[in-house]
């Protein structure tokens, strides 16, 4: 047992047996169903992460399950947490499938696997999904985001589970907005490694890049919706760009909406 800011941690040395040595010696590893108290540290850190992209809870699948999950799937709602300060230092939600493992992974992407999820319930699953992984901004560069990606990998096995698969969301995208996804994919840098840091880090964990899921997550939202992330610039029809988007919103004044659809890229992992 470890003692963690007052509490008592059990160390998973299995879900850290694929992390780099020196994780595995600063940081534990554990799950919101062993450490409930967990959660709540948990949440707040993944919409600290993601508060720049707040408008992505908003497809109908976050609105109408994602919540549900974190509450339905503890188990598969990891944490790692520093040894010196009891801090959360990443976190990472993922969610049991059953999938048929010749089939081809659904363009609908991150939603479909939010919205599967909650369809199935766990009913005898073969494989995990990811649907984010989370490090506060002042801890990345680290490599604790990859380290997250073995864990759920060890999390997988752990569970006798074929694989993991994830909807990744390619980190520099969002510079290129007007670059095709299955163009951007593509593309290699001086070094002649993948371009994008976080399909480089997901292949370099032994990752494969399965094809672009082209309808990843929509959110199609009221003209009003949109303002803190777009201001005056509503006044226009057609493709404007949006902060940390990785394609363009498309205003369409005369229905009075704003339409935003996010390609991901799949990647599976071998657990």
């Amino acid at each position: 047992m470890l003692q963690l800011a007052g509490r008592e941690y059990v160390h998973s040395r299995q879900l850290l047996a694929r992390t780099r040595k020196e994780t595995a010696e600063q940081y534990a590893v554990s799950t919101c169903a062993e450490h409930p108290e967990l959660f709540d540290a948990a949440v707040a850190l993944e919409n600290q992460t993601w508060e720049d992209l707040s408008f992505l809870d908003f497809t109908p699948a976050h609105d109408a399950y994602y919540d549900e999950l974190l509450e339905r799937f503890p188990e598969y709602h990891l944490c790692m947490i520093e040894l010196g300060s009891g801090e959360v230092v990443a976190t990472g939600m993922c969610v049991p499938l059953r999938v048929a493992e010749d089939a081809v992974l659904p363009r609908e992407g991150w939603d479909w696997a939010v919205e599967t999820a909650y369809t199935q319930n766990g009913r005898n699953p073969n494989t995990i999904s990811a649907l984010s992984i989370s490090v506060p901004e002042h801890l990345r560069h680290r490599g604790l985001a990859r380290d997250m990606i073995n864990t759920m990998r060890a999390l997988a096995a752990m569970n006798g589970y074929s694989r993991v698969i994830a909807p990744v969301r390619p980190s520099a995208k969002c510079y290129y907005p007007n670059v095709p996804m299955d163009q951007y994919v593509n593309w290699v840098d001086e070094r002649g490694r993948i371009f994008d840091p976080w399909l480089r880090s997901h292949v370099a964990a032994g990752g494969r890049m399965q094809g672009v899921c082209d309808r990843s997550m929509v959110v199609e939202q009221p003209l009003h919706f949109w303002k803190p992330w777009m201001g005056s610039q509503l006044a226009q029809n057609g493709q404007i760009p949006l902060k940390g988007a990785l394609v363009p919103l498309d205003i369409d004044l005369g229905s009075g909406t704003g339409r935003y659809v996010e390609p991901n890229v799949w990647v599976t992992h071998q657990a």
